[in-house]
């Protein structure tokens, strides 16, 4: 299934505010659809369905990108489902919508898809690169590159950096420092839900 598309502000008034996504917000609060007003009660099943959409409308992934995520948390010894948040935070187009250089992820990955985007010395163009603790993220020397990136710090949404990545102002540069925290995550989300959703595949 190819990446979503559509509606933005359709999604968010289904599934609440998703910080990834949009910096839009709506008046309108029941749920879109001819059925937006419906107060029947949502199965278990459904629960689980909306938190795993939530995961993956917010992280601009596609539905087999999200199960390998799901299967790599798994593997990997810990809490599933922090691991699950750490694999998807450490995403470069995630890391750089950290540190303000977009507004939404799908702007980062348009800006690391265009090349705008170097970490430790080299570039790279490929928004899931998995960054890792101790790298260096930073812009591309070039003018339209940082003209782009400082017109977006002076506008981006968020005043505070995670606590897993540094920003040095004066250099646009970032530094991830270690994996992140489940306190560091803007998504309003019960990770367990997804794993759940996703055990009885």
């Amino acid at each position: 299934m190819s990446r979503y598309r559509g509606p933005k502000l359709r999604i968010t008034r289904r599934l609440g505010n998703l910080p990834g996504l949009t910096q839009k917000v709506t008046t309108r609060t029941e749920r879109p659809g001819q059925h937006g007003k419906n107060t029947k009660k949502p199965t278990e099943y459904g629960i689980r369905l909306e938190e795993k959409q939530k995961l993956k409308f917010n992280y601009g992934i596609t539905e087999g990108q999200l199960y390998q995520y799901i299967k790599e948390a798994r593997r990997r010894r810990g809490v599933t489902g922090l691991i699950l948040f750490q694999l998807l935070e450490m995403r470069l187009d995630s890391v750089c919508f950290s540190l303000g250089f977009s507004s939404t992820i799908g702007g980062a990955r348009q800006i690391v898809n265009h090349g705008h985007v170097i970490v430790n010395g080299k570039s790279v163009d490929i928004a899931s690169f998995q960054c890792r603790p101790y790298d260096i993220i930073s812009v591309k020397p070039k003018t339209s590159s940082k003209t782009l990136i400082e017109t977006n710090l002076k506008n981006k949404r968020f005043s505070t950096i995670p606590s897993h990545l540094e920003f040095d102002s004066t250099k646009i540069e970032g530094k991830v420092k270690d994996y992140c925290r489940r306190e560091d995550i803007l998504l309003d989300l019960n990770e367990l839900l997804v794993i759940e959703y996703y055990s009885r595949r």
